[in-house]
């Protein structure tokens, strides 16, 4: 593993050519020699297609892969905001990563380092080959290349810090060098000369047949996320340079972070959708559609998912059938919104829950809230597909009979049902098939930034530079969008509220908890432990409604460890390279 990773690019395996009406797709037909590819457009594409597949799965890998040894994506499951349902997933990898097994994470680890590394190896390879490429390609080429070779060091710098920063085709078999461990500066520095570099290359937009592609706008948005990233509490004043940056540069990586950020701004590209509705059903059907939307205005760089429905043959995912509640036949209860994320949402009047000026009623919870909870969160009472969500028990001679969307759908041992009392709406389509189908796949992009981020990003940056003018007219615009009151003013709080309610779901939230260092606190189960509600209607028409832990102190535990802030690198490379292992982690 550790040779081939190195090499893969540089032998060049022979390339797959696919039936191809679209990028995204990958049907083997034949296979062809290296000398034939650089210069054939479509062979090129083919060549390409592993950056997109592997740079994100997008909602694709799912946890109830782990099973079958393969991978999944683990930002929305690890913060506070979801749990899952499947009480057997605790027992696999993700139930060990959750309780901080250093073997799983390992193992993990070496499995995403292998990823990007082959990936790597592929794009130096063709930016050693950038001469023979077609010249009517060449930049829009070259320019993916870069962005990608950019986008993949950030996603290792995030998960492992300063790595090996190998930036030509490297063949240890034939050239027995050794590379150090990059600093974060030196990190940094290179990711955002490589976005540069692409955003000089790309097309401000895509034309029809390039659509998924990355653009200036996307090179940009990567280049600013690098520094607002690098800015964060954990990686200043650091013990070692590759762990972050020795001491505080978080003023120096903001002001980079927003210059960069007012380039994706001021080209015009991007802006939030506008919900043309008043009403709350209005502005709850209008802000779903934003995420059931491919490539809006507000997006700027998501996984393209194939419109086919095709799950085993193209780039389709089961979202809405891992999501969906029993009632519609679903039998996994994957995405489970917890008591702690539904307390976030404020009042409609912009208050918080906690404010005895708000008009919260701990009897009637979901009444009066901000429309983003309706659009956001499945709950008892909650219509959905024409269905009345069944979350609550009844009594009936004395015993808790569960609601129907509390009850396991047909006759498997594992199916299963939400944990907390509630289900997701967010990204899910009403409209949909769910049914045991194997090859029937849901076709909605899944979103990595959007221009609403990029607004949030700008306002925490604006309120630590001071500007907190700028910084609540950004929040204001947010609020604005869905019909919520605009602040008047803005603190800290607000700031990191809006974002966790707007952004909710998407895997931002989980970095923002190791960007804010208080990932140990947020992600363990005894400082943080996750709540659900338990809503009990009894024979007088009487409730009572409890908060019961599912999924922290009394039930499966939840760590998260110092050392988590990064993964350990692969031991092989650490051997071969003679280079430090990141800090507690030690060989399995």
């Amino acid at each position: 593993m550790k040779i081939t990773k190195y090499i893969i690019g540089a032998l060049l395996l022979p390339v797959t050519l696919v039936s191809c009406d679209g990028l995204f797709r990958d049907a083997p037909n034949d296979k062809l020699s290296e000398e034939v590819i650089w210069e054939n457009e479509r062979l090129l594409d083919e060549y390409v297609l592993p950056w997109y597949r592997n740079m994100d799965n997008g909602f694709r890998t799912y946890v109830t892969t782990l099973m079958k040894g393969l991978g999944y994506e683990y930002e929305p499951w690890y913060g506070d905001q979801l749990t899952v349902g499947r009480r057997d997933w605790y027992q696999g990898d993700y139930g060990n990563i959750l309780k901080s097994s250093q073997q799983d994470i390992t193992t993990r680890g070496r499995t995403e380092w292998f990823k990007y590394y082959t990936q790597i190896s592929s794009i130096n390879t063709l930016l050693e080959n950038e001469s023979r490429l077609p010249e009517n390609i060449r930049q829009r080429v070259l320019g993916e290349a870069h962005f990608f070779r950019a986008y993949y060091y950030y996603t290792l710098l995030r998960m492992y810090g300063g790595v090996l920063l190998i930036k030509e085709p490297y063949n240890p078999l034939k050239n027995p060098v050794k590379f150090p461990r990059a600093s974060y500066e030196e990190m940094v520095r290179f990711i955002a000369d490589e976005a540069e570099l692409a955003a000089s290359l790309l097309d401000v937009t895509n034309t029809a047949d390039n659509v998924g592609r990355p653009t200036r706008g996307t090179a940009l948005m990567l280049k600013g996320k690098t520094f607002f990233w690098a800015a964060g509490e954990h990686f200043q004043n650091c013990e070692k340079d590759y762990l972050g940056f020795l001491n505080d540069r978080s003023a120096e990586m903001l002001d980079s972070a927003a210059y960069n950020y007012e380039r994706v701004m001021k080209s015009g590209v991007y802006k939030l959708v506008e919900i043309a509705g008043t009403t709350r059903d209005e502005v709850v059907a209008g802000y779903r559609n934003i995420f059931l939307t491919k490539n809006s205005e507000e997006s700027i760089w998501e996984v393209q998912h194939a419109d086919d429905g095709n799950f085993s043959n193209a780039n389709g995912h089961k979202l809405d059938r891992e999501a969906s509640a029993p009632s519609f036949g679903a039998t996994t209860a994957a995405y489970n919104p917890t008591q702690n994320h539904v307390d976030e949402y404020r009042m409609a009047n912009g208050l918080p829950i906690t404010d005895p000026a708000s008009g919260y009623d701990k009897n009637n919870p979901y009444e009066g809230r901000d429309y983003r909870f309706y659009a956001n969160v499945l709950y008892d009472g909650a219509e959905w597909r024409g269905h009345t969500m069944d979350l609550h028990y009844t009594t009936v001679d004395g015993n808790e009979v569960a609601g129907e969307d509390l009850t396991p759908y047909g006759t498997s041992t594992t199916a299963s049902v939400s944990r907390t009392g509630y289900y997701m709406a967010k990204f899910l389509n009403e409209r949909q098939t769910i049914d045991t189908n194997d090859t029937y796949a849901s076709s909605q992009n899944c979103i990595i930034w959007r221009y609403a981020e990029l607004l949030l990003d700008m306002a925490e940056i604006d309120f630590k530079k001071g500007r907190t003018v700028a910084a609540l007219d950004k929040v204001n615009q947010i609020r604005r969008r869905v019909k919520m009151p605009e602040l008047q003013s803005v603190t800290w709080d607000d700031i990191f509220n809006e974002r966790r309610v707007e952004m909710a779901f998407e895997k931002t939230t989980y970095w923002d908890l190791l960007r804010y260092n208080i990932a140990e606190e947020r992600m363990t189960g005894t400082t943080n432990p996750l709540f659900g509600v338990k809503i009990v209607v009894k024979a007088n028409g009487t409730r009572t409604i409890t908060n019961p832990v599912v999924n922290g102190r009394n039930t499966v535990v939840r760590y998260f460890r110092a050392r988590q802030y990064y993964w350990p690198l692969d031991w092989d490379d650490v051997r071969y390279h003679e280079i430090e292992q990141n800090p507690e982690w030690v060989e399995m």
